[in-house]
Parts: C-alpha cells; sequence; structure tokens
C-alpha cells in the first residue's frame, strides 16, 4: 500500500511537472511589460462572462477612425475576415514603409490592443520581393485572433499563400503561425506592397535586421 502510494505521488507530480512545462512553452519567452489577453469569467462562479471579442461594428469604427473615412472596400474587407476567422480578440493599429528594387525591406511600428485588456507598443519587419521601384509608407490595420499573450506575437508570421483579398482600393492577407492568424488591411499602395511580403517578424523594439 506505501508503495501504491507513493507511486501515486509519483504519478501526479509529475503529471504537475509537464502541465506547467507545457503552460511555459506556450506562453513563450515573457518580458517586462509584456500583456495577457483578458479571459473569460467562469460561468460556474455564478459571475457573468466577459465579452473578450470585438464585434464587427466595433472593428469597423476603430478602423473607419484609424483610416479617417468608411469605405466599401474597408467594410469588405473586415466583413471578408470575419467570415474566415470569427472575431478577433484584439488588433494592431500602426503605420509601415519601406523601399526596393526588387528585392526590398518593409519596417512598421504601432499598438497592439485587446478587447477589454491592456496595449502595448510592437514593431515588425520582413523582406519582400516583386516590388516596384522607390519607397512607400502606409497605415495598417491589423486583425488578431486567437492571441493569448502578446508574448506569442513576437515572432516570425508567414503569409497565407493565395490568401490576398482585393477590393476598391483595400486590401487584405493572412499569417499565420500555429492557431494565431493576423489579418492586415492596407489602403493604397500600401496594399500592394504588403502583398509580397514572404513573412513578417514582429518584435518588441525597433530592428533594422528583417530576420
Amino acid at each position: 500500500m506505501k508503495i501504491y502510494r507513493a507511486g501515486l505521488r509519483f504519478g501526479l507530480a509529475l503529471a504537475l511537472g509537464l502541465a506547467t512545462s507545457q503552460a511555459a512553452l506556450a506562453q513563450g519567452d515573457a518580458k517586462p511589460g509584456d500583456i495577457q489577453a483578458p479571459s473569460q469569467t467562469d460561468e460556474q462562479a455564478g459571475q457573468a462572462p466577459k465579452d473578450t471579442t470585438y464585434s464587427a461594428e466595433e472593428v469597423t469604427a476603430a478602423a473607419s477612425k484609424f483610416f479617417g473615412s468608411t469605405s466599401e472596400g474597408l467594410a469588405n474587407a473586415i466583413a471578408k475576415a470575419f467570415k474566415d476567422y470569427g472575431q478577433p480578440n484584439a488588433y494592431i493599429y500602426g503605420t509601415e514603409g519601406g523601399g526596393a528594387i526588387v528585392v526590398g525591406l518593409r519596417y512598421g511600428k504601432g499598438t497592439l490592443q485587446f478587447k477589454g485588456g491592456g496595449s502595448q507598443k510592437v514593431y515588425w519587419q520582413g523582406p519582400s520581393v516583386g516590388w516596384d521601384f522607390g519607397g512607400n509608407a502606409s497605415k495598417v490595420f491589423t486583425l488578431v485572433y486567437n492571441l493569448r499573450s502578446s508574448t506569442q506575437l513576437f515572432q516570425r508570421f508567414p503569409a497565407v499563400d493565395g490568401s490576398l483579398y482585393v477590393v476598391a482600393g483595400v486590401g487584405l492577407n493572412y499569417q499565420k503561425s500555429g492557431n494565431i492568424v493576423l489579418a492586415p488591411i492596407r489602403t493604397g499602395v500600401g496594399l500592394r506592397a504588403g502583398a509580397s511580403l514572404g513573412y513578417v517578424h514582429y518584435t518588441r523594439e525597433a530592428s533594422v535586421i528583417p530576420l
């Protein structure tokens, strides 16, 4: 009986240790200043669940304010993202620019905003091919799906092949890593240049190296 109990305690301790390790790996390398997505309140505790995702109306209002106007193209791009992935739990708004002679670079900076939660400055950079000569700058509004903390954002996000959607001067494409999906929305020349990005690397600090 003592051997059985000792084995049971060892098994429980091992399971707890594995669960803790997996949770730590899932969170990544957290740094001071990183923020967490608000979690829903447990309904079994007798409290109402929190609304942790943005509705289409909320996203449209925020994006329209950011871009300075509401257009049919913007509304259609948002509707497309909601149809494909549902309601985001965060978004990033910011500016990006770059230049190229066939092979180019693109850099951006903005703010990550969780629904009902905190905000954090973020930066991104990535290589590209097939741009026109010269440079450009544009605004970008990115819908973010399944992000539990800002720590998970700081990695490379490859562009999803064939996901580019362009309508009435507004472009939308998807970047994906695991179950985290980013949906950048660009207008004007920015949508054309952004379409050629192979991947985007999101970082806590600005970097001149797009790796």
